[in-house]
C-alpha cells in the first residue's frame, strides 16, 4: 500500500492542478512505509521503496508549487526591471542559433519582445540576479523525446514535442548561492495558449536542472520540452522571465 500510495502521490504532486492530492497521498506513504518496516515476515523493499519515493515526492511537489506560486505571483506584480540585448547580425546569420528554418516576416510596428514582434534566439535576457539565453530551438523533436526515454508518453494526437535550450546565469552576490527555479520559461501559441514545460511528465535529452544552486557567475545549460501543436501555419513564441518580480518577454520559437 506504500508503495502505491507514494507512486500516485508522486504523479499528482508533478500536476499542477492536482498538487493537493499529492500532498494528502505522499505523508500517508510515508507513515505507510514506516510501518512496513517494523512488521515480522514481511517483504521490506516495497516499504523501502514506497518511503523513498514518498520523499522525493513531497520535494518535486514542493518545486512545482514554487514554479507555478511563483509564476502567479509575478502576473500580478511585475517589475519591469528586465532588460534585453539582442545579437549581432552575425550571430542571427548564423544557421545553428536555431534548428529550425526561418521564417520570412515583414515590419511590425509592435514593440520589440511582445509577442506580435519577439526578439529573436540568442537574445541576452536579464535582470539585477539572472541571465537568460534561449540558445536553439528544435522543432519536430518528438522522435529525440520519444528515443531518449522509453518511460516518455507519446504526445497527444495532432501535436509534437518541440526542445528548447536554454542557458542561466546567476548574476547576484548570495554567497549561499540560488537556485533559477524562479526563471521562467513557456510556449505561448499562435492562439494565445500558455504552455509550461511541466505541463507533461517527459523527460529531455539534457534537461534544464533548475533546482541545483548557482553561485556568482555560475551557468547552467539544458533543454526544456513543450507540447505543441504540430505542423501550424503560424508558430508561437517562447515567453522569459528572467525572475519572479520581472515582465516577460518574448522571444521567436525558431
Amino acid at each position: 500500500m506504500a508503495l502505491i500510495a507514494a507512486v500516485i502521490g508522486f504523479i499528482f504532486a508533478c500536476v499542477p492542478g492536482a498538487l493537493i492530492i499529492g500532498w494528502i497521498l505522499l505523508p500517508i506513504a510515508f507513515v505507510l512505509g514506516l510501518v512496513s518496516l517494523f512488521l515480522k515476515d514481511r517483504s521490506k523493499w516495497m516499504g523501502i521503496t514506497g518511503l523513498i519515493l514518498s520523499i522525493v515526492g513531497t520535494v518535486v511537489g514542493l518545486v512545482v508549487f514554487l514554479v507555478v506560486a511563483s509564476n502567479a505571483f509575478t502576473d500580478a506584480f511585475g517589475s519591469g526591471s528586465t532588460s534585453v540585448a539582442q545579437p549581432s547580425e552575425e550571430a542571427l546569420a548564423d544557421p545553428q542559433q536555431s534548428n529550425a528554418p526561418a521564417a520570412e516576416e515583414g515590419p511590425s510596428s509592435d514593440e520589440p519582445g511582445t509577442r506580435g514582434n519577439p526578439y529573436p534566439v540568442g537574445s541576452v535576457i536579464e535582470n539585477d540576479e539572472w541571465r537568460v539565453v534561449v540558445n536553439s530551438v528544435t522543432p519536430a523533436a518528438t522522435k529525440a523525446v520519444m528515443a531518449y526515454n522509453s518511460l516518455n508518453e507519446a504526445p497527444a494526437e495532432g501535436s509534437e514535442y518541440m526542445l528548447v535550450n536554454y542557458s542561466v546565469t546567476y548574476l547576484g552576490d548570495d554567497p549561499q548561492g540560488k537556485m533559477p527555479v524562479s526563471v521562467g520559461v513557456s510556449y505561448v501559441t499562435a492562439d494565445g495558449r500558455t504552455i509550461n514545460s511541466y505541463d507533461k511528465l517527459v523527460v529531455p535529452p539534457e534537461s534544464m536542472d533548475s533546482t541545483r544552486p548557482l553561485y556568482t557567475g555560475g551557468t547552467e545549460t539544458g533543454n526544456a520540452v513543450f507540447e505543441v501543436p504540430a505542423k501550424s501555419p503560424e508558430r508561437g513564441v517562447l515567453a522569459i522571465r528572467p525572475g519572479t518580480l520581472d515582465d516577460k518577454v518574448f522571444v521567436a520559437a525558431r
